[in-house]
């Protein structure tokens, strides 16, 4: 069976002390590998894609077809405390599924990297059946810095990380996806891709041990506290999405979806803020935990 996929991903410009600086050539570079070994030893055909911010435009790298420039952001919504320009996921998918014809859609954070047989491995697993999955990535290493250090990197099994990043759903699906205005860079994004991709899907599979993809340390940026009132935002975004789909009755029984949630009055799921509360300040002792272990290590090898 012939198969068409198209991924995208939305770079953009970043200072040098961002952790961005070093993972988006790698994750650039190893889509192009995986791409280039999807077509010369499978015929596969595999196209990248871009949505972007026009003041972004200049990173995109070549071999990447670039959608119309994004023109609005979170900011153009509401207020917020520290001022990020985060992208609607709406309108980067919107655009995604307008300039391409692929059977199948995969939409990564720009942080993720693939291994070269990734686009061979999703093929296989849509002949399997699958019209809908997410692919849980491998964390890795923090002391890769370069592109030229790739090749170790695919052979660092890292490990197994709990959050979602890689979404593959069918083309003809997206049509009936429900995203309201949640951002993209804010906690729960991943929750509300999956629950579309659950809802729509006839046969979705959720994907933890496959070493497929990878992300370079494990930052977790996106928990910090500071930036409360972003995961509030696409908190309100969910609740909204997930009363549709119950409305609707096509909300569906899965552990992504059910975790987290209990029902109000009117039968409808909604998301707990006071228990999101609660989950994060969990993360936080948990991220002083690992510190702690961090250093313990360290002086431990001194010491020795």
């Amino acid at each position: 069976m012939t198969i068409k996929i198209a991924h995208i991903i939305n770079p953009f410009a970043v200072k040098e002390s961002s952790d961005l600086f070093i993972a988006q050539p790698i994750t650039f570079e190893t889509m192009k590998v995986a791409q280039d070994f999807a077509r010369s030893s499978y015929n596969l055909d595999v196209a990248l894609y871009s949505a972007q911010f026009l003041e972004d435009s200049s990173i995109v790298p070549k071999g990447f077809v670039k959608t119309r420039n994004l023109e609005y952001s979170v900011l153009d919504l509401k207020e917020f405390k520290i001022k990020r320009k985060l992208p609607l996921i709406k309108d980067i998918l919107d655009r995604f599924y307008e300039k391409t014809d692929a059977d199948y859609l995969i939409y990564t954070n720009v942080d993720i990297a693939v291994m070269p047989h990734f686009y061979v491995a999703i093929k296989n697993i849509i002949n399997q059946g699958f019209d809908a999955f997410i692919i849980n990535r491998r964390t890795i290493s923090e002391t890769y810095k370069s592109v030229e250090q790739i090749p170790l990197m695919y052979a660092d099994l890292g490990t197994k990380h709990p959050g979602c990043d890689c979404f593959v759903f069918k083309r003809s699906a997206y049509k009936n996806y429900k995203f309201g205005s949640a951002c993209i860079g804010a906690n729960l994004i991943g929750k509300i891709l999956a629950t579309n991709l659950i809802c729509n899907a006839d046969n979705f599979i959720f994907l933890k041990d496959l070493h497929l993809t990878f992300h370079i340390g494990d930052d977790r940026s996106w928990r910090n506290t500071t930036l409360h009132d972003y995961t509030l935002h696409n908190l309100q975004e969910m609740n909204k999405i997930v009363a549709y789909y119950s409305k609707e009755k096509k909300l569906k029984k899965h552990p992504i979806i059910d975790d987290f949630f209990v029902k109000n009055n009117n039968g409808y799921y909604y998301y707990s803020e006071d228990y999101w509360k609660m989950k994060t300040k969990e993360s936080q002792i948990e991220k002083i935990k690992l510190i702690v272990k961090k250093i313990k290590q360290r002086l431990f090898m001194i010491i020795k």
